[in-house]
């Protein structure tokens, strides 16, 4: 049906769905679909009158977020990190003069499978310089303009599909010559300006890779024995010398409390200690609507809440923005080396922190020691 790995019924969508195009046909399959050349004749016959499902009502809703002038080319279902949300990945192109072969990624959130509506959480326009790496783990990135997002296709083969797409894309902004700055692509800015999903969702388009430090969710008690040690590895910090006490003797402390040995546990301890002891170091208290910290001021939940702090700028490359859906966050994806530049990220950091002043709001600006690159 016009790419390998795309196999499965034409399905039309009326020209009422959208008046000022004209009707345009898709191969489907479990989490994807494909545009057809509007010249490919059907298979075997008419295309039969498939009654719309799940998939082709998702198709008809997403198709309502388009400009009239543009098409959807791939739409392919990716995994969430909720149970109950759809998103899809959209390789969308416009069909008009003087934009051939420009492409955009567009990610769009369902709060869940029945839904009747859907928001736009994403935009990534695709310039010449459009990298895609495979992850090893059913994912892969797409990195552009500096740019970098991460999607996990919901299967093999919808993996597979979309890497074709995006390959021919590519191709097409390398010969285009497309650059930030020049005149191709401003029709993306229009999606850039309707973003609409909700906080937690707009996170969730913009988590990262090559993280050395993951949000407590992640990091979460496997057992009755690790939830009883973090229940009493506060109270053992709180009461020791930490100046002279060592790791193994906090570990030996747990142990004469609980009454067996956590040899199995020393990776946890040290873990949930060094969050423990962060917590206990407060941020600086730089300006009135700003702090700055280090990452275990960013993992300090109560903390940040009795700060009234609503907006996170994490400048660090490795680590995680471990509230997602309470705060809104901004990323710097540096890590601390001596050729690292902050300086092409200053306009954005300062609308960004001028932006929470006006409204009232507070930021924590961190990094991993709150020291070098968020200082």
């Amino acid at each position: 049906m016009g790419a390998p790995g795309v196999k499965g019924y034409r399905w039309v969508i009326p020209s009422r769905s959208r008046p000022s195009c004209p009707r345009q046909s898709f191969a489907l399959v479990r989490g994807a679909a494909l545009l057809l050349p509007a010249e490919e004749p059907p298979a075997s016959g008419p295309a039969p009158a498939v009654p719309p499902g799940r998939q082709e009502r998702h198709l008809q809703l997403m198709m309502q977020l388009l400009r009239s002038q543009d098409a959807i080319q791939l739409a392919v279902q990716l995994e969430s990190a909720q149970p109950q949300r759809v998103r899809y990945l959209l390789v969308v192109r416009p069909e008009e003069v003087g934009a051939e072969g420009q492409t955009a990624l567009l990610g769009v959130d369902f709060p869940h499978e029945g839904a009747d509506c859907c928001t736009l959480g994403m935009v990534l326009p695709l310039w010449s310089n459009t990298q895609v790496f495979l992850d090893g783990d059913g994912g892969f990135s797409v990195t552009s303009g500096g740019q970098t997002r991460i999607f996990k296709p919901i299967s093999i083969q919808t993996m597979w599909a979309v890497l074709q797409e995006l390959h021919r894309a590519c191709e097409l902004a390398a010969q285009g010559g497309h650059i930030p700055g020049g005149p191709a692509l401003a029709w993306v800015q229009e999606y850039a300006a309707a973003l609409d999903s909700e906080q937690s969702c707009l996170n969730e388009w913009l988590a990262m890779a090559d993280l050395e430090s993951v949000r407590p969710g992640l990091l979460l008690p496997t057992e009755p024995t690790e939830r009883a040690v973090r229940a009493l590895l506060r109270d053992v910090l709180t009461s020791a010398d930490l100046e002279s006490i060592t790791s193994k003797e906090v570990r030996t402390e747990l142990e004469r409390r609980m009454g067996h040995s956590l040899e199995q546990h020393k990776d946890f301890i040290d873990n949930e200690m060094l969050l423990v002891l962060a917590q206990m170091d407060r941020p600086s208290h730089v300006f009135p609507h700003i702090y700055l910290g280090s990452e275990w001021n960013a993992a300090n939940l109560e903390e940040l809440q009795q700060n009234c702090v609503t907006h996170i700028l994490n400048v660090a490359r490795e680590i995680d923005n471990f509230f997602p859906a309470l705060f809104n966050y901004m990323n710097v994806r540096v890590y601390d080396e001596e050729t690292a530049q902050l300086l092409p990220h200053w306009n954005d950091t300062f609308l960004f922190l001028s932006d929470i002043k006006a409204r009232g709001g507070r930021a924590l600006v961190h990094c991993r020691m709150g020291l070098s690159r968020s200082a």
